[in-house]
């Protein structure tokens, strides 16, 4: 996979396309791209050998930063993916993997059951929450 395809891939994935995430975790078996296996280690967080090979794989300062970004987030440290991820973006910014990961990197079927997370189509209103009712 050439890094444009890698790249369209993880764009894809973070619009929300069910296909990229299933490609991404498929790809992800046999990869030696620290983007494919840090993107795998964020959708199969279970799956800890995911990072453990991004980071293996690693060999330049943006992937670094992108496996430790994927670390502290994958840890619930919020403070530190806040700090990386200000770092990573000040050398990088047009790296949406790790914007992704600063947004707290929820795919939108992770959202499907908030009603306020779900789109509308034109014309209708969004449901009453329970709250509402």
């Amino acid at each position: 996979m050439t890094p444009a395809e890698t790249d369209t891939l993880v764009r894809q994935l973070i619009s929300g396309d069910p296909a990229a995430v299933a490609a991404i975790l498929a790809r992800a078996t046999t990869s030696t791209e620290p983007l494919v296996l840090t993107a795998a280690a964020l959708l199969a967080p279970a799956t800890p050998e995911l990072l453990d090979r991004a980071v293996a794989a690693a060999t330049d300062r943006l992937d670094r930063q992108l496996t430790a970004l994927a670390a502290a987030h994958l840890a619930g440290d919020r403070d530190r993916v806040t700090a990386l991820a200000r770092e990573h973006l000040l050398d990088h910014p047009g790296s949406v993997l790790a914007a992704w990961i600063a947004a707290g990197a929820t795919t939108h079927a992770d959202h499907s059951s908030i009603p306020s997370a779900n789109p509308l189509t034109a014309g209708t209103a969004p449901a009453p929450t329970s709250e509402e009712t």
